[in-house]
């Protein structure tokens, strides 16, 4: 049941970040994966700088703010 609402976590976060970053969604894949390595690297953000996120909604956010992450570095690679 941890996998299911890992995934679920995942599109939405990646979802809102694709919101967010006015890029669109990236199809459902596509949502969960950027949701999921989102998630790892808000994970790591937000623990380097000592920030806990407890609950649905917080892991939702720090999700989507790695999401967001991941999305401007991969533009900012890309117009490299």
């Amino acid at each position: 049941m941890d996998v299911l609402w890992f995934i679920v976590v995942g599109l939405i976060a990646g979802w809102l970040a694709g919101m967010i970053m006015k890029g669109g969604g990236f199809g459902v894949v596509g949502d969960i994966v950027v949701g999921i390595v989102g998630a790892l690297i808000g994970g790591f953000v937000f623990g380097a700088l000592g920030i806990g996120a407890g609950g649905l909604l917080g892991s939702i956010i720090v999700a989507t703010v790695g999401a967001i992450l991941l999305i401007f570095v991969l533009r900012l690679i890309k117009r490299a």
